[in-house]
C-alpha cells in the first residue's frame, strides 16, 4: 500500500426520488459488510439534520496501541506508529476535485475513537485493565454514502470516483434500485421485535452500589484537597444476549431516539448508540462543540416533568458544572482555533429526551489555517464533559478508580469526510457488542457538594433506556 500517494476523486451524486425512509434503508442494507448508520433519529434543523448510511468500505483502519492494521484491495498490511499520525497520513492521501455543498458528508472515514487514545494526547497512568481488548481506532473508508436530509425529507446517493475502481456507477445504481424498491414488510420489522425471552434477566456490573458511593467519597476528598474540581465516574454493565446488533439498535432507537445515534458493524464488534451529545462538528473549518452537564429524570406525569425541568434549570450545582465544562471546552478549542473566533453562542439550553432532561451549551470557533482535523482532535480529545476539570488530573483519577478501561465508551463515533468536514458524537448511551455479550457504561459528574445517593441514582436514570431496550424486566445484581 502506497499511503503517501495522493489520489484525487470526483464526487458524483443524485437525488433518489421515491426512496424508502432512513430506518427502512438501514434494515435493507444491514446484512452487508461493515455497515454504518449515522442516524439523526431525533432530527433538529440546526443540530442533527442529516442521516448517513454506508457499507463495504474500500479500506479499513484498525489500531491497538502502536500497532496499525490496514485492509484494502491489495490485502492486509501491518505496521507500527502513532495512530493519530497514521490517520492523518491516510486522510491526506484522498482529496476531492469538487464537493456537493448541499451534503456535509459525501464519503470518507466512519468509525470510532476509543477513550483510551487519551494516552496519545497526555501522559497518563495505565492502572485500569483492558479486559475487552478492542481496537483504539476502528474506521472504514467509504466511497459511496446514502444521505437523508431529514428536514427536507430528501434522499441522495453520493459516490467518489478515485479512478481506481470501475464498479462505482454499477454499485451506485444497485443501491438506488434497492432504495426505490417497494416493500411488503410489516412495520414491526423496521421498528424492532420485542422478543425479551432471548435476553438474560440479570445485569452484571463492575461496581456494587456501596463501592461506587465509596469511590465518590474518594473523589470528594481529592476535591477538598484542591486536586480537582470535578470528575466523571462511570460504572459498567454487561449481559449475554442472542439478539443481533441491528435488532438491538432498532429497539434502542424506538425507546430512546437521539440526535447523534448510530450503528457500526465491524468484523469483531458492533456498536449501538443513542447519544444525545455532539463532541465536534467541523464544516468549512467552522468548529462546534455541545457539552452536556446536568441531568434529571423525566417525571411520571406532566406536572412532575415540569418540576424536574425547573429544578434542573435552577440548580446551582448543575449550572456550575455546565459553566466549568464550557470553559474547559473553550480553552481546548483555543489551542487550534483562530484568535478571537471562539464564542459561547448558547450558555445554557434545556433539552428533553425520552428518559431524561439535560443542560447543554454550544461553543464555536474557526479552525486556524495552520491546523487540520487531527490537530483539533488531539487538542480536544477526549471531551471534557465526560472527564472532568482540570482534565488531566480528572483522567488520572478515573484511571485509578475505574477498574476497567473505557474502550469506546466516552470516546467518539462519527465521520471524517474527504472534503474536510467532520461530525463526532460523545459515545454515551452506547452498547458495545462482542460475541453474545453486550456492555454499556453510565457515569455521573462528581463535584464538592455531590450527594452519593443522588449521583448513583443519576447513573441509573441514564441507563434506563439501555436497560429497557434489553429487557424491561432486567434486574441488577449486587
Amino acid at each position: 500500500m502506497k499511503s503517501d500517494t495522493c489520489i484525487t476523486g470526483k464526487v458524483v451524486s443524485c437525488e433518489v426520488k421515491g426512496a424508502c425512509a432512513p430506518l427502512e434503508a438501514f434494515c435493507r442494507f444491514s446484512t452487508n459488510k461493515n455497515v454504518f448508520f449515522l442516524d439523526s433519529a431525533l432530527p433538529k434543523s440546526e443540530i442533527s439534520r442529516y442521516s448517513f448510511l454506508g457499507f463495504n468500505p474500500f479500506l479499513t483502519l484498525k489500531t491497538k496501541h502502536r500497532k496499525i492494521q490496514i485492509k484494502d484491495n491489495e490485502g492486509m498490511h501491518e505496521l507500527e506508529g502513532n495512530p493519530f499520525e497514521y490517520l492523518r497520513k491516510l486522510l491526506r492521501r484522498y482529496s476531492l476535485k469538487n464537493s456537493v455543498d448541499l451534503l456535509p458528508f459525501q464519503g470518507g472515514a466512519v468509525g470510532y475513537f476509543g477513550y483510551d487514545l487519551c494516552h496519545y494526547v497526555e501522559k497518563l497512568p495505565h492502572k485500569s485493565v483492558d479486559d475487552l481488548e478492542l481496537p483504539d481506532i476502528y474506521m472504514g473508508f467509504y466511497d459511496i454514502v446514502v444521505s437523508y436530509d431529514n428536514v427536507l425529507k430528501k434522499c441522495f446517493v453520493a459516490g467518489i470516483d478515485f479512478g481506481i475502481d470501475n464498479t462505482l456507477n454499477d454499485r451506485m445504481k444497485r443501491i438506488i434500485e434497492e432504495l426505490r424498491a417497494k416493500s411488503e414488510e410489516q412495520e414491526e420489522t423496521f421498528n424492532g421485535k420485542w422478543e425479551t425471552e432471548t435476553i438474560d434477566t440479570e445485569l452484571k456490573r463492575n461496581f456494587t452500589k456501596d463501592a461506587y458511593m465509596k469511590a465518590i467519597c474518594k473523589i470528594k476528598n481529592y476535591i477538598s484537597a484542591g486536586d480537582v474540581y470535578q470528575v466523571n465516574l462511570s460504572q459498567r454493565f454487561e449481559a449475554h444476549i442472542n439478539v443481533p446488533a441491528a435488532e438491538l439498535y432498532k429497539r434502542l432507537r424506538k425507546i430512546n431516539p437521539a440526535p447523534f445515534a448510530c450503528y457500526l458493524s465491524f468484523d469483531d464488534i458492533s456498536i449501538v448508540s443513542s447519544s444525545p451529545e455532539r463532541f465536534l462538528r467541523v464544516c468549512n473549518r467552522d468548529v462546534q462543540t455541545r457539552p452536556i452537564k446536568g441531568t434529571r429524570p423525566r417525571g411520571r406525569n406532566a406536572d412532575e416533568d415540569e418540576e424536574m425541568k425547573r429544578a434542573l434549570l435552577s440548580s446551582p450545582k448543575d449550572n456550575a458544572e455546565l459553566t466549568m465544562i464550557t470553559d474547559l471546552e473553550r480553552n481546548d478549542l483555543g489551542r487550534v482555533c483562530s484568535y478571537g473566533s471562539i464564542r459561547v453562542i448558547e450558555e445554557k439550553v434545556l433539552e428533553t429526551y425520552p428518559t431524561v432532561h439535560h443542560l447543554v451549551s454550544t461553543v464555536i470557533g474557526k479552525l486556524h489555517e495552520r491546523y487540520d482535523i487531527i490537530d483539533l482532535l488531539k487538542a480536544t480529545f477526549p471531551g471534557g464533559s465526560i472527564t472532568g476539570a482540570p482534565k488531566i488530573r480528572a483522567m488520572q483519577i478515573i484511571d485509578e478508580l475505574e477498574s476497567c478501561q473505557r474502550s469506546v465508551y466516552t470516546g467518539s463515533i462519527g465521520y471524517i469526510g474527504f472534503n474536510g468536514n467532520l461530525d463526532l458524537n460523545i459515545a454515551i448511551r452506547t452498547f458495545l457488542m462482542k460475541g453474545n455479550t453486550v456492555y454499556f457504561q453510565v457515569g455521573s459528574g462528581i463535584v464538592a457538594d455531590s450527594d452519593e445517593e443522588d449521583e448513583y441514582n443519576e447513573t441509573l436514570h441514564k441507563a434506563k433506556a439501555l436497560i429497557e431496550s434489553l429487557n424491561p424486566c432486567l434486574t441488577l445484581s449486587s
